[in-house]
């Protein structure tokens, strides 16, 4: 299988994929793993087992499972509202 490029994989839809907060500078969200349900410009909400978590995108590197592949971003690298990414992610 082809590897996706990072940047091509950022200007996808990531509602509905399946996603782990990886590293945070916030115990709180750290591991926090399941399926996107929403996305604004600044924040992810994730529904986990238990319940749904609004995660900021700032300060927080997200692992996203596409196709089978492991892909890593910081939450930095798309703060951008969503419909707006494919635009501004070169």
């Amino acid at each position: 299988m082809k590897s996706m490029r990072k940047s091509d994989f950022m200007k996808l839809e990531f509602i509905g994929l399946d996603v782990q907060v990886v590293e945070s500078g916030h115990a709180g969200y750290k591991q926090v793993a399941g399926k996107v349900v929403d996305e604004t410009k600044n924040t992810f909400t994730i529904a986990t087992p238990k319940k749904e978590v609004m995660v900021p995108k700032l300060g927080n590197s997200f692992q996203f499972i596409y196709e089978g592949e492991r892909i890593t971003v910081l939450g930095s690298e798309i703060q951008h509202r969503p419909e707006d990414r494919i635009k501004k992610i070169r």
